[in-house]
């Protein structure tokens, strides 16, 4: 028997606050930059808030591809702590990303954002976070990202 395809159930939406790039020139594989993450705010099946304290360490190749590689924690409205690790790539044509650094909105249409984030937790309420494959799709706007999440059933 063959198993039925995966369905996705939406999780979360983040709206991620982020400072200003820190750029750390060329590297071994493509243009590295630091952009801190310090805030920002979480609803859907569960709600909170991104705390001060995180970053997308980025690589940015010759070609446009944006390598995603975010480490941030979320507080709950109940008090709990998560720990999101969230990997992708973002990529499009060169004029989209160009308008995409220049801070202007641009419909997520016209270019490519997906991620897998990874959840971890030890309260008991948001255990099965710890256990569940995600995906997320998202927009970059001037100064913040947005992310819908949705479970992999």
């Amino acid at each position: 028997m063959t198993p039925e395809p995966p369905r996705l159930a939406h999780l979360v939406d983040l709206r991620v606050e982020l400072g200003p790039p820190m750029e750390l020139s060329d590297g071994r594989a493509g243009r590295r930059r630091i952009i801190p993450i310090v805030g920002g705010t979480v609803s859907g099946r569960f709600r909170g808030r991104i705390i001060d304290h995180g970053a997308d360490w980025q690589t940015v190749f010759a070609d446009g591809l944006a390598e995603i590689d975010t480490r941030y924690a979320i507080e709950t409205e109940d008090g709990a702590l998560i720990e999101i690790r969230n990997f992708g790539y973002r990529h499009g044509p060169p004029e989209v990303l160009a308008r995409l650094a220049a801070g202007e909105d641009v419909d997520p249409a016209l270019y490519y954002m997906r991620t897998h984030p990874r959840f971890e937790t030890g309260a008991p309420a948001y255990r099965h976070l710890n256990r569940m494959i995600c995906i997320g799709t998202g927009a970059r706007e001037a100064t913040a990202v947005r992310m819908h999440i949705y479970e992999v059933l």
